[in-house]
């Protein structure tokens, strides 16, 4: 007989009811063990037909932090240039070029995304879809995240992510929240009924 566990509530809870987008960050540092970590476990969410395009640039120089910052909407820049690390959640429209790895039980898996356009939109979903695992794994951690897309994305991707097949999808400011007080009062949200329906 297969048992399942369940998270426990104070997880759940973590994740979803205390996790805020913090104001102000405690001097605690976010290293890149912990982010290397959280995405060696949520890496393994599932994608269309394991595609896996979600890439990640972790900005910590002050050089590259203060380009990123000159491509951030006015009110996002100063949340880039105070948090501990903020990092650039991209898709690879080139994420076919590790599928003979990926899939290697589907011969041919490369060539089925030869059409670029297609091969776009596709690493687009599926790096939301694994950015949305992310967040919950890295606040699973402890860890505020918190999300922006107010940005130059093209900017981004010459800038920042230049030579590469990467195209820049949001950032995220990742830190300890300095005091309660720090986050934004929690806003409402909508009921089940609201938001699902039965066919």
């Amino acid at each position: 007989m297969t048992t399942t566990t369940e998270p426990t509530l104070t997880t759940v809870e973590q994740i979803f009811h205390e996790g805020r987008s913090a104001r102000a960050w405690s001097t605690q540092p976010v290293d890149d063990a912990l982010v290397r970590r959280v995405y060696d476990t949520v890496r393994w969410g599932p994608t269309l037909m394991n595609t896996s395009p979600l890439r990640l640039l972790l900005v910590r120089s002050p050089e590259a932090r203060e380009r990123l910052v000159s491509h951030m909407a006015e009110g996002n820049r100063e949340r880039v240039r105070s948090a501990p690390l903020t990092v650039v959640v991209a898709a690879d429209a080139d994420f076919h070029e590790h599928l003979d790895a990926l899939v290697p039980h589907v011969p041919g898996a490369r060539d089925r995304f030869a059409d670029e356009a297609t091969r776009a939109r596709i690493a687009r979903e599926q790096a939301w879809l694994q950015a949305g695992y992310l967040v919950v794994g890295l606040r699973s951690e402890g860890l505020d995240v918190g999300p922006m897309s107010g940005m130059d994305a093209a900017g981004i991707d010459a800038d920042l992510l230049g030579g590469t097949a990467w195209h820049s999808l949001m950032v995220l400011n990742l830190g300890y929240p300095a005091a309660e007080e720090a986050a934004f009062p929690r806003a409402p949200r909508l009921e089940f009924d609201a938001a699902a329906a039965v066919a």
